[in-house]
């Protein structure tokens, strides 16, 4: 078994997929609320252990990546709009799936819909304690939003934005346009922590760096390439042993 031609394969497998990861957080670096998708390396065993030539087993191993998501929070940009919201500290917007299935997220650059409700860009209703927050055509007063998370539209109350936390967000997984879903078992949504407050009129920005991406994609297409030319030599070793094998009588 030529070790070193599976371990060459499996590196090169890796880096693919951080490159894949640099190109997601490269083509969201303008989304709100986008959270950084980081991976690290890690190694399984490729086989059970063998024996050769009677000597100890050994265990052969391979690198494979191991993606996660990071959830430090963003620079709040400020935009000025009465629709923009956004969570400083822990927690994330609630908003509803064509499904009914609740989904979190982030990014609060919100509008709203044709029928007065605040939704999110793929038209997602905004959640509130009683349900979409719904506005009133028909009320002049303007829109705003208290530090809690408090609705009002003029002197009327539309309830209380549902901004949820988890006590381990890295067990969210990510459905279609970057939301988040609660599908685990026991991944129950609490309340804002204190300290948590909603901000009017701001964004937050992705918690990516252009600069860190670029670089980190220069390391790793640099690392396949390595790999690939020891998957290349392996390769030509293996076909010379084959040929002159092939030529003994």
């Amino acid at each position: 078994m030529n070790v070193s031609l599976y371990q060459a394969a499996a590196a090169m497998n890796a880096q693919s997929r951080w490159q894949e990861l640099i190109t997601e957080n490269l083509a969201a670096g303008t989304t709100p609320g986008f959270c950084k998708r980081n991976v690290s390396f890690a190694d399984v065993a490729a086989a059970s252990p063998t024996t050769m030539n009677g000597a100890n087993p050994a265990n052969f191993m391979i690198p494979v990546a191991v993606t996660s998501t990071s959830f430090q929070q963003g620079q709040l940009r400020a935009t000025g709009g009465s629709l923009d919201f956004a969570i400083e500290g822990s927690g994330f917007f609630t908003v509803q799936l064509p499904n009914g299935d609740r989904a979190y997220t982030r990014d609060g650059e919100f509008q709203l819909n044709a029928k007065n409700q605040l939704v999110t860009k793929e038209n997602y209703p905004v959640l509130s304690d009683a349900g979409p927050v719904q506005l009133d055509p028909s009320n002049p007063g303007t829109v705003s939003i208290s530090a809690t998370g408090q609705i009002s539209q003029g002197s009327d109350v539309k309830g209380h934005l549902q901004v949820a936390t988890f006590s381990n967000p890295s067990q969210l997984s990510e459905t279609d346009y970057g939301y988040l879903l609660a599908s685990q078992p026991g991944m129950t949504p609490q309340p804002a922590a204190a300290g948590t407050s909603v901000r009017q009129g701001f964004l937050e920005a992705p918690n990516t760096s252009p600069t860190s991406e670029m670089s980190g994609l220069i390391n790793t297409m640099r690392i396949y390439e390595a790999n690939q030319k020891v998957l290349q030599m392996q390769n030509d070793r293996m076909g010379s042993v084959i040929s002159a094998l092939g030529g003994t009588s």
